[in-house]
């Protein structure tokens, strides 16, 4: 069974069905799928995305706020979101930290590989916020970056749908689930599981990335003892 693995979770994902901020009933089912990762001896990190709040790309979409700028928001909104995971955790009885690539020391510890794989050794959960910590990179690129530092075994996405499909299954009835797919298929066919640049670094570390249905209870434990029918996986 994998024993040390990073989830990335998507900023939208919080929102619920209103679509924006933060929906505690979603933040208290994720803690209880990651709390059945540590019950079972897995060591678990997490990076989220903040498009619950704001998306640097669309703020900066009209030239007033610059790109950079809107990228540093994004981050911002990232940790904005680290800090509702990290209490809904400790609500569920686990130990958490909230690592921050932007310093903010009063809300968290600033990014240290060495310190966080310690946190992971000794049983707390690690979240990762604040993105690299630089524009132009998403929290896709992020969540990979992370997951090579801290030597997981595998990334999982967790999503809105089961896996990656040919097409999008919500606009198309003939819509076919990709079970595997090698990372230069995901590249060449510009295949949507995550952005090129994660893509590249997944293969160049040899890190499988798994995309999963996040709301479906139990998913991410049996997928982590391998039952892959539950996703699909890039490697």
């Amino acid at each position: 069974m994998i024993k040390r693995v990073l989830v990335k979770f998507s900023g939208e994902a919080l929102a619920g069905v209103e679509g924006y901020g933060i929906d505690t009933k979603i933040l208290n089912f994720i803690a209880g799928e990651i709390k059945e990762l540590v019950d079972a001896g897995v060591a678990v990190g997490i990076v989220v995305g903040g498009g619950n709040i704001i998306r640097g790309v669309s703020a900066a979409a009209d030239g007033i706020i610059k790109r950079t700028s809107g990228d540093y928001m994004g981050m911002l909104a990232t940790v904005i979101n680290g800090v509702a995971i990290q209490e809904a955790c400790e609500h569920c009885g686990l130990d958490a930290r909230l690592q921050s690539a932007i310093d903010m020391q009063e809300i968290g510890e600033a990014f240290i590989v060495r310190r966080a794989r310690r946190h992971l050794e000794k049983g707390r959960v690690v979240i990762f916020a604040g993105g690299t910590g630089n524009p132009y990179f998403t929290t896709d690129t992020a969540a990979t970056l992370r997951a090579s530092e801290i030597e997981a075994e595998l990334l999982i996405k967790a999503t809105k749908v089961d896996g990656v499909y040919d097409k999008d299954p919500n606009k198309f009835d003939d819509a076919v689930k990709l079970d595997t797919l090698t990372y230069d298929q995901a590249l060449t066919d510009h295949i949507k599981v995550m952005d090129d640049t994660s893509i590249a670094l997944a293969k160049e570390n040899k890190l499988p990335i798994v995309v999963c249905n996040m709301f479906e209870k139990g998913n991410l434990l049996a997928i982590i003892k391998g039952d892959m029918s539950l996703c699909s996986i890039v490697k």
